[in-house]
């Protein structure tokens, strides 16, 4: 039996803070955990062994008060938490074991943490869009928790299925709250992996499939529409129309893809790039059209890059990309309601429309992939690869000569 006590000890020297203490007793054995927690004698119920909130303090003194005694309710959390761990390993442990375990961890077994620790973790492996999504997730369950954190081992079915509510109160769709609890639930498993939780399937009554989406394709009159519209004095609708019939011209690249697009990948009328998502190498024939939106804004911006996305040389190029497409996107609803398109028009539309173009026009489904929409990115994948590129450039330029 292994208990723990919260403990004040006063300063040696009168009008001067104590400090707070932890006292861990397992078989007779005491252990003191020292804290940087620091209170006034009288601040301290010794009876209750709590902090003292007196009426009559400052409001500053209050909350630092409550802070304190938060704290030390987290730390006594962790403590129990640990020495639970250390009971499911078999139970052969010392109190010197129990302040090891909780001191080697300075966020506790805290579920912020410990995701912002795989976030990290991600970044210096270079896998930034996982980081992104990582930290997108985590975003979304800190307001869901209004900021108050958990230990990893108090994630149960409840506060799952409550998330799960929380999100679709919120109007998100099946797709967007599986995205959420999919991630949630890997971080979930790779705590139980290091042993700093104990596997109870939290999430195996929400939601975590994948339901086909609703294609957000245009049809070949609306991007005629959307081409043709005059909006010349309105500069960041014609910069937004350019990006997505850009992405429409080179069959459905994808904005992060066009981003990155350097000058010299552009030779002997090719452009050869590799898509960020896959690693896939692509070779689009350059056309009249693409060349038409490049020179337009060739002498607006001097950098390597094609287009004019990440036009800061000396800024970080992915949140440049990051700040363009949410502009572009929000640029990409106004331009729909000027043609006269009920569709929430953005980059993505652009993708979906050159495949389902490309359908109508009886191109084989093995040179489109049933446009691009498979159930599987690597099944796309597969089809793409093993075609003859020329026979790709054919089918963009008889969707292109349709304009």
């Amino acid at each position: 039996m292994t208990s723990i006590k919260v403990k004040f000890r006063p300063s040696a020297t009168d009008g001067k803070e104590g400090s707070i203490y932890y006292q861990v007793i397992h078989n007779r054995a005491v252990r003191q955990i020292g804290t940087e927690l620091r209170l006034y004698e009288s601040e301290w119920d010794k009876r209750t062994a709590s902090v003292r909130i007196y009426a009559e303090i400052s409001d500053s003194r209050k909350k630092y008060l409550q802070a304190v005694a938060e704290r030390i309710r987290w730390d006594c959390k962790c403590l129990q938490a640990v020495i639970a761990r250390l009971e499911r390993k078999g139970g052969n442990y010392t109190v010197d074991d129990v302040a090891g375990e909780f001191n080697s961890h300075p966020g506790g077994l805290s579920l912020f943490h410990f995701m912002q620790g795989i976030i990290s973790q991600l970044k210096q492996l270079g896998r930034v869009r996982t980081s992104e999504t990582y930290a997108s997730a985590l975003a979304s369950f800190m307001s869901f928790r209004n900021g108050q954190d958990l230990l990893l081992c108090e994630l149960g079915e409840d506060t799952a299925l409550l998330y799960e509510a929380w999100l679709k109160g919120r109007g998100n769709c099946p797709n967007t709250v599986s995205f959420y609890m999919r991630i949630l639930r890997a971080v979930y498993n790779r705590a139980v992996e290091k042993g700093l939780a104990e596997q109870k399937h939290p999430f195996k009554h929400v939601y975590t499939g994948i339901d086909k989406t609703v294609k957000r394709a245009v049809p070949l009159e609306a991007i005629r529409r959307i081409k043709g519209l005059d909006l010349t004095l309105k500069p960041h609708l014609d910069y937004a129309r350019d990006m997505f019939l850009f992405s429409f011209y080179t069959r459905g690249m994808s904005f992060i893809d066009m981003a990155y697009l350097r000058k010299s990948d552009l030779k002997d009328g090719i452009l050869t790039y590799r898509r960020r998502k896959t690693g896939q190498r692509l070779s689009v024939k350059w056309e009249p059209c693409m060349e038409e939106i490049v020179a337009k804004y060739k002498d607006a911006y001097n950098t390597e890059y094609l287009l004019p996305v990440i036009t800061d040389p000396l800024a970080d190029g992915r949140k440049q990309y990051r700040n363009a497409i949410y502009r572009v996107n929000t640029a990409l609803k106004k331009v729909a309601r000027l043609a006269g398109l009920a569709v929430p028009l953005t980059m993505y539309c652009a993708r979906h429309g050159w495949a389902s173009i490309a359908k109508s026009k009886n191109i084989p489904l093995s040179v489109i992939s049933e446009g691009m929409g498979h159930d599987s990115e690597e099944t796309t994948r597969i089809y793409l690869a093993s075609l003859d590129t020329s026979v790709i450039d054919e089918a963009n330029s008889l969707i292109l000569n349709s304009l």
